[in-house]
């Protein structure tokens, strides 16, 4: 039995805890293309709680759990107890009891938080409004997959500085990498919103076409995340000069990587001829969630695995 550990942002691990990870990544990943069965998690039980909607979170988890061995049960707030206002610490502790792992999908960090400090079991974040490290687990896997070492590289990030772009920033202090960051006037960086200690690993830049020069990764994300739906007239307008088109991706060097999180919508933060071309890795990218997070569910709750 692994030491109860919880993964509630990105700096939760070190770089060696990633390094195994993402070793284990390679070879689940390898064992699924050559449909071996591995099962590992048989009959542990994940049970996922969803307070925002999803399509590759959920399916990645769901999927990835039945594929190592386990079961994966689908709770929405809406039609539970905690969508009626039953305390997240009540909660926790019952749910905790009754399953092996934990995955939330919420607004607030601190819900995460108060849930996992209740929790006999490991948390996982799904993502919240400050946080998506299970995205950039998958996106710095990709980068490897395709360039090698990310260490030392530049990534680019254009558009809101939301919980996807905190999380690259946290990335970067991880693996030693930089983080050029262009956002609108009035988006820009929150260090301490986005849990850094110090801004040696990124930059900012008002010119987004500077901050894509010689990078090695381009990536973005909507201009309007789940929970900003009402202001998404004027975010359309204050982020117009920010969609990574065919110019942007010339500015960046020839081998650069784009990448999304995806859902995306073309013609706003990204040109279909930029996804949909030849360096858009955003599909391998999304099918990585699922062999990153098996190796991760794998580590939280068999510790380090050996071939």
């Amino acid at each position: 039995m692994a030491k109860l550990r919880h993964y509630l942002q990105f700096k939760d691990l070190s770089r060696k805890e990633y390094e195994h990870v993402f070793a284990r990544t390679r070879w689940i990943k390898d064992r699924f293309k050559r449909y071996k069965r591995y099962w590992p998690l048989e009959d542990r039980t994940l049970a996922m709680i969803f307070e925002k909607q999803s399509t590759r979170t959920r399916l990645s988890f769901e999927a990835g759990m039945h594929q190592l061995g386990g079961t994966a049960i689908f709770l929405n707030t809406r039609d539970s107890q905690l969508g009626r206002g039953e305390p997240v610490e009540d909660a926790a502790q019952v749910i905790s009891r009754m399953c092996d792992l934990v995955m939330i999908r919420t607004f607030e960090q601190e819900i995460l938080e108060r849930f996992a400090g209740s929790s006999r079991v490991p948390v996982i974040n799904g993502l919240t409004n400050e946080y998506h490290p299970c995205q950039i687990l998958a996106d710095v896997y990709t980068f490897i997959e395709h360039r090698g070492s990310i260490k030392g590289r530049t990534v680019a990030w254009i558009g809101d500085s939301n919980n996807v772009c905190n999380t690259w920033l946290q990335a970067a202090e991880v693996f030693d990498f930089n983080v050029h960051v262009s956002t609108p006037p009035g988006y820009e960086v929150e260090p301490e919103r986005a849990g850094l200690y110090g801004t040696d690993h990124y930059e900012e830049f008002t010119d987004p076409m500077k901050a894509v020069k010689g990078a090695h990764l381009v990536t973005t994300d909507v201009w309007t995340s789940m929970g900003f739906e009402s202001e998404n007239k004027a975010r359309k307008k204050d982020f117009a000069d920010w969609q990574v088109d065919a110019d942007m991706m010339r500015a960046a060097r020839k081998d650069a990587l784009f990448m999304h999180c995806l859902p995306a919508h073309r013609g706003e933060e990204v040109a279909a001829k930029v996804i949909d071309g030849k360096q858009s890795v955003v599909w391998e990218e999304a099918e990585n969630r699922l062999h990153t997070q098996k190796a991760l569910m794998e580590f939280l709750l068999l510790g380090k695995v050996k071939d």
